[in-house]
């Protein structure tokens, strides 16, 4: 394996190259399969025919999981309101939405509560809640 931003042969699968400080595969200039020098926009090595590995951007909210998991069950179990932790990730319009309809009977707030837990919900600028 090659580090796609620098070129440098990895041994194993490092989470950072040693060449160049960045994640493996967070680069575009050279081949992860032969370390052949690429071009940015390549789908494939000219070189190795390998399909070239996209870097993947994940944008992490600075909201908490924690919070927005208590937010989403806590208040729905113990005063029947539904869809605060909507306000907190700042989805105004479906919060009040949830607070009409109670959650949707319940149902809209178990779905949210299963996104929540595992960090796959989103905030309002689609980013994933991820952070404890």
């Amino acid at each position: 394996m090659f580090c796609r931003n620098c070129g440098k042969e990895l041994v194993g699968t490092p989470e950072i190259c040693m060449g160049c400080g960045a994640k493996p595969l967070a680069g575009n200039s050279f081949c992860q399969a032969c370390g052949a020098e690429t071009n940015p926009l390549a789908e494939i090595c000219i070189k190795c025919g390998a399909r070239l590995v996209k870097a993947e951007v994940v944008d992490i909210s600075p909201k908490s999981r924690l919070a927005t998991t208590f937010l989403c069950i806590l208040p729905a179990w113990i005063v029947g309101i539904a869809g605060i932790h909507r306000f907190y990730l700042g989805k105004i319009g479906t919060g009040i939405a949830m607070l009409l309809t109670l959650g949707g009977l319940g149902i809209w707030t178990l779905i949210d509560f299963i996104f929540a837990v595992p960090g796959n919900m989103k905030d309002k600028e689609g980013k994933l809640i991820k952070n404890w």
